[in-house]
């Protein structure tokens, strides 16, 4: 048993010099048009895995739980990064609003595991709301059927 742990202590620490991406990325939650409280529930809520605004917590720099992070962090960004929605066509524009109302109403955003680790991501009904009904005028707007804005 005692081998078994020293070399258990061995690969764990082998493991930590595997590196991991903690890059900036592009752009942040103020590059999109959203009233002054919903882009605070965004940088609040979705910045760390859709901007480039990332702030690692200290567990995100100890493997294995920093390749988990990081793979969700990265494909958060790929998925949508508020840093550079401004700049996607129409279409695609709508889809991603029309995507984050979706998602946030299902409360599948944030993830409910984030949303432990996080408390400051956890949204109330109403802060829930305000973020469908802001994505979806932004939704109509980027297809020009109207709307509030983006």
């Amino acid at each position: 048993m005692g081998r078994a742990m020293l070399v258990g202590l061995g690969v764990l620490v082998a493991i930590q010099l595997v590196p991991v991406s903690r890059d900036a990325g592009p752009g942040t939650v103020d590059a999109v048009d959203a009233p002054d409280d919903v882009r605070a529930l965004l940088r609040r809520a979705c910045a760390n895995c859709h901007s480039g605004a990332t702030e690692w917590p200290w567990y995100s720099r100890i493997a294995p739980v920093s390749w988990l992070v990081a793979h969700d962090v990265h494909h958060g960004r790929e998925h949508l990064n508020f840093g550079t929605l401004p700049a996607k066509k129409p279409k695609k524009k709508a889809k991603l609003f029309g995507e984050i109302a979706e998602e946030v109403e299902e409360h599948a955003m944030p993830p409910w595991p984030y949303r432990w680790m996080h408390p400051e991501a956890r949204l109330t009904d109403a802060e829930r709301k305000a973020i469908v009904d802001w994505a979806s005028a932004a939704e109509d707007a980027a297809l020009g059927t109207g709307g509030a804005g983006q």
